[in-house]
């Protein structure tokens, strides 16, 4: 299989020598970079209250991230289509790196909200381009796997991330956390440039002429990637809801920094040992649109559970409900994507799904933030569990309408 210009013999069970060794060096990348990022999680909802922002404006601020991450995220995959993943990775990397600098001296409502911004843009440049380039290097009969690998790197570091970070933020302050992921996503950015081949996510000339016209409509057109879509854009509306409320509403009942970062431990373990099985059921099943419901559902059930916990346990054990849940969905989602687009078009496809994702964050952090304010943190989750059902009611319908 072509990964960077060459071709590679298969193995006995199909995939190249060089597929499993992109698949290790893409996966320490990945675990380096989330990790880093994933350490602020618990700590910027704390700082900002103790600096006198308000709940709704905390809120705003994780819709900044979100709004730099998804307006970009669908450019950034044409670019990776174009010239390859690698330089624009590291890009990314770099503004993160440099934006949690910037962190230490964010003392207000404003400064919080352009950190946000430049850590949204860092993140688009990061993200779709390692997942088209996950997408290339997988053979077809190992996309389901590849991105079970992939997302359990992911979500490993998206679970320590934020225990790190929580008990870091306790014990050293909220500057030690900062510091320590500018660290970290420096050594991440000398291991990506290091190790990562300088053509990989480039399958030869055909990427330099991308018919961009022609490879929007043709993926507009294609109801696999419309549905995938779409219930990305919900599943997102409800882990922005968790990613962005559940410090609040934890320490709401009493819970600590470093309980909060368990909970989000619990959440991303689950997520992540999850997408390895997952992702080899993904390649048995014929439909893989039937699992992606199942983990919606699933999703749904544990956001109503979450609205109603009061104690540690209860937390965690819907958080690990939540996390299987989303492991099962998003592995599957991945999975049919990259199984329903063209080679050349996968970066653009995987933009678009970045794109959802962090457009479903944000539409949840700024209205529900207000939402919370009124009518409290249960039935802002009571509510984001009904809007996950019924993005998991117009996948169905898209998916499964019969062509004109």
């Amino acid at each position: 299989m072509a990964v960077d210009g060459g071709a590679a013999a298969p193995t006995p069970h199909g995939a190249s020598p060089s597929f499993a060794r992109l698949m290790v060096i893409c996966c320490l990348v990945t675990f380096g970079c989330y990790f880093a990022v994933f350490m602020r999680l618990p700590v910027i909802p704390l700082f900002a209250r103790a600096q006198g922002v308000s709940i709704a404006e905390i809120g705003r601020i994780n819709a900044a991230f979100f709004l730099a991450a998804g307006l970009l995220s669908f450019p950034m995959g044409m670019v990776a289509d174009r010239h390859g993943s690698k330089p624009l990775a590291a890009a990314g990397v770099l503004l993160l790196a440099f934006t949690a600098c910037l962190l230490t001296a964010a003392t207000t409502f404003p400064r919080l909200a352009g950190a946000y911004l430049l850590f949204g843009a860092g993140i688009a440049a990061f993200g779709p381009t390692m997942m088209a380039l996950v997408a290339r290097i997988a053979p077809a009969t190992h996309l389901g796997r590849a991105y079970g690998w992939y997302t359990t790197a992911l979500f490993g570091a998206m679970s320590l991330g934020p225990v790190l970070g929580g008990y870091m933020a306790g014990a050293f302050g909220f500057d030690a956390v900062f510091i320590t992921i500018a660290v970290v996503l420096v050594c991440d950015l000398g291991g990506l440039l290091l190790l990562l081949p300088g053509r990989a996510g480039r399958d030869g000339v055909s990427l330099e002429r991308v018919a961009i016209r022609a490879t929007l409509k043709a993926l507009f057109r294609n109801r696999a990637i419309i549905g995938c879509w779409l219930v990305t854009l919900g599943a997102c509306f409800g882990l922005g809801m968790f990613m962005s409320f559940i410090p609040l509403h934890a320490r709401a009942q009493g819970l600590d920094a470093g309980q909060i970062g368990l909970v989000f431990l619990a959440q991303g373990m689950a997520n992540g040992l999850a997408r390895i099985p997952c992702g080899y059921l993904s390649d048995k099943v014929e439909r893989r649109s039937t699992l992606v419901l199942i983990g919606m559902l699933g999703f749904a059930v544990s956001l109503t559970g979450i609205g109603a916990s009061v104690q540690l346990t209860a937390f965690m054990l819907w958080a690990l409900v939540s996390g299987a849940s989303l492991g099962l969905a998003f592995t599957s989602v991945g999975a049919l994507m990259a199984a329903s687009v063209a080679a050349n078009a996968r970066g653009v496809a995987m933009g678009g799904y970045n794109t959802c994702i962090y457009f479903g964050m944000m539409t949840s952090s700024v209205f529900m933030g207000a939402v919370i304010e009124v009518l409290g943190f249960a039935a802002g989750f009571y509510l984001t569990a009904l809007v996950n059902l019924g993005f998991s009611g117009l996948f169905v319908l898209v998916i499964r309408r019969p062509r004109a």
